[in-house]
């Protein structure tokens, strides 16, 4: 039967007539022929590591003024990269917007911020009401398509959510108009995106969602070459995993790491396909601590996953970067990405907390962003300090390799700009 994620327990509430015909609708579907993970973006790591480590760290978003959440990142040929986010006066407020910029490798900055989707935009395009927006997912496929995947909610909170596509053939200059997944038969609700798609032999993908109505769980969509769903299949019959990060070893095996969404303390959560992600084994908790925070996970050229993550029982205020071998038994801390200066991540006085940030600010600004500072120093009161005392804040990674080997991360930082970090294999290897 197509849709085997019903199968597994998907719990919908009748809605009569209605919903009884999309529901057949969805049943008379051919099943789809699943093609294997794609193997033609794989590096050769055979050639000689380069002599000198290189680590750099860049500020992406250049706006003050508004909330900045959810990055994600895509290497296109040349060596530029295109990131996406979202952004506004706070998360889930009518006015937030997907906003991008493009790093240029020949003068290796960040350019200024662009808006590529809005709710009117949204709304006039896909014909039905747009609450807010949020989650934006970019990827740059094998076929040189790039593909922007963004969570819009026409209804309720980020329960009553659908997924957005758009798609652009010259690396993100013009893009087509918004379209949405039809993802479920009842309204087309509660189905967001955070992590980056599998691209599949045959052209297709393999897009890794989460529900958070009736309870929280992943689903792996799978798309055709032209973006529309054709089958999916529930990752997870827990109720408490959300946001998984899926990384195939080969052209059949993938690993899942998932966000864990409990009330209690919780560890990161891993499942396993060996089918191309048609079924997938029983979610387990794995060694590191996962403060309901999500997380991103990469391969690296040594055979291993590159984790970066909240391992913390509480709090997003230490951001690092793990490896752990393929069955997740072993793990060990690479480098510490950014954190506080407080151990346990207390507040601290802002007296010592504005040095600190200026000299931050200066590493990771670029000359472009020197001159943000003095205005970036005005908004720390209400950003992330409170009554004198401030907070370090460093969420939502999304990694990224690209074609030369080298690794890219984007993160919130402090809840004021999209941090870029990228390393390459030597300075990898220097951390052992």
């Amino acid at each position: 039967m197509i849709f085997s994620s019903w199968s597994l327990g998907y719990r919908v509430p009748a809605i009569g007539v209605v919903g009884l015909v999309f529901a057949l609708a969805w049943w008379q579907h051919q099943p789809y022929e699943m093609s294997g993970f794609s193997t033609a973006t794989d590096w050769d790591d055979s050639s000689v590591i380069a002599a000198e480590p290189v680590m750099q760290r860049l500020f992406v978003s250049s706006d003050l003024d508004d909330f900045v959440h959810s990055s994600s990142i895509a290497a296109l040929p040349g060596g530029d990269l295109l990131s996406v986010w979202f952004a506004g006066s706070r998360e889930g407020a009518a006015d937030v917007q997907i906003r991008a910029a493009r790093f240029d490798a020949a003068s290796n900055q960040w350019g200024d911020e662009q808006v590529l989707a809005t709710r009117e935009m949204t709304r006039a395009a896909v014909g039905k009401p747009i609450r807010k927006l949020g989650n934006p997912v970019i990827a740059f496929a094998p076929d040189d398509r790039l593909w922007l995947f963004y969570v819009s909610v026409s209804l309720g909170g980020w329960a009553g959510s659908a997924i957005n596509v758009m798609v652009s053939e010259d690396q993100g200059f013009t893009w087509s108009k918004p379209r949405q997944l039809i993802t479920s038969p009842f309204i087309n609700i509660s189905t967001l995106v955070r992590s980056a798609p599998v691209f599949h032999k045959d052209g297709s993908i393999g897009l890794p969602v989460y529900h958070e109505f009736l309870g929280k769980f992943p689903e792996y969509l799978y798309l055709d070459g032209n973006g529309r769903v054709v089958d999916k299949f529930r990752m997870a019959d827990g109720t408490n995993s959300l946001q998984p990060t899926v990384v195939p070893l080969d052209d059949r095996r993938a690993i899942a790491l998932l966000r864990y969404a409990g009330e209690k303390e919780g560890h990161v959560l891993a499942t396993m396909t060996t089918d191309a992600g048609q079924t997938w084994s029983e979610e387990r908790f794995i060694e590191p601590l996962n403060p309901n925070s999500s997380l991103a996970a990469i391969r690296s050229h040594r055979d291993t996953l590159l984790v970066a993550q909240n391992n913390l029982a509480d709090g997003r205020f230490r951001l690092t970067l793990d490896e752990a071998s393929f069955n997740l038994s072993k793990w060990s801390l690479i480098n510490t990405i950014d954190e506080s200066t407080d151990a346990e991540g207390e507040p601290i006085p802002i007296e010592a907390y504005e040095p600190m940030m200026r000299e931050k600010f200066l590493a990771a600004s670029g000359p472009k962003r020197h001159v943000l500072l003095d205005e970036y120093m005005l908004l720390m009161e209400g950003r992330v300090c409170r009554a004198g005392m401030c907070n370090f804040d460093y969420e939502y990674p999304y990694m990224i390799r690209s074609d030369n080997g080298n690794f890219h991360m984007v993160y919130s930082w402090n809840n004021s700009f999209i941090k870029h970090v990228t390393f390459n294999r030597a300075w990898l290897e220097a951390q052992k």
